[in-house]
């Protein structure tokens, strides 16, 4: 699998550059699928304003206006409601997903009840997580980030790769988000953990894990 793990989308150009060279071709040659999921199990968010703002391009966080050569949307609430026929080869063809920022728990939940959780590991595209939408990944999240419950009451994410993550660290509309708060977290966390601010992402190629920075970030890891 190839991974793009941001906290506030593709905003600087190293981000930018990690992208394309996951890609293997010119942003303007890939066609993409948003995925808008997460943002309507968050409080904060959607649904409403923010969800088409993401959704059109006209968020504050570089996604879905990168200049895709097409740009679809997958709405992973409906798949369950619709034939695997009608969404799965979508899927197959497309050269990278989009996944906004939002609730990660909601999100997961919904991966998991849509199908696209089993089918991610086969695909060939490239996903790009923003916040909530790169939390997924992690085997777990931590209460510090627990909003929507789950039907279930756990507090599990997907495990496809074995870090979790602290987003918006010191991020100036998130006072919360401190690196102490941060630290504070991952003492909790099993494994390895990242905090990172809204100039960082973590790079994974095939379990191999690189961070990609023009901001600041830590490790956090159990002694």
């Amino acid at each position: 699998m190839k991974l793009l793990l941001t906290s506030a989308g593709v905003n600087n150009k190293s981000i930018h550059e990690a992208l394309v060279d996951m890609l293997d071709k010119p942003i303007a040659e890939s066609n993409a699928l948003c995925i808008p999921t997460a943002m309507y199990g968050h409080p904060w968010v959607g649904p409403g304003v923010r969800t088409w703002e993401f959704i059109s391009g006209n968020s504050e966080n570089p996604m879905v206006d990168l200049g895709w050569k097409s740009v679809g949307v997958l709405e992973l609430t409906a798949l369950p409601s619709i034939g695997e026929d009608r969404w799965v080869p979508l899927v197959r063809e497309t050269d990278v997903l989009l996944v906004s920022g939002g609730d990660a728990l909601y999100l997961y939940h919904w991966m998991k009840e849509s199908g696209l959780a089993d089918l991610l590991p086969s695909l060939r595209a490239v996903y790009v997580g923003m916040s909530a939408g790169s939390m997924v990944m992690a085997p777990k999240i931590g209460e510090f980030f627990v909003g929507w419950t789950p039907p279930n009451g756990e507090e599990k994410t997907l495990g496809f790769v074995d870090f979790a993550m602290f987003p918006h660290v010191d991020h100036e509309m998130l006072p919360h988000n401190t690196m102490a708060a941060a630290e504070k977290w991952a003492a909790g966390m099993q494994g390895p953990a990242y905090a990172i601010d809204d100039q960082t992402a973590i790079k994974v190629i095939d379990g191999s894990v690189d961070v990609v920075s023009e901001g600041h970030w830590k490790l956090f890891t159990q002694s």
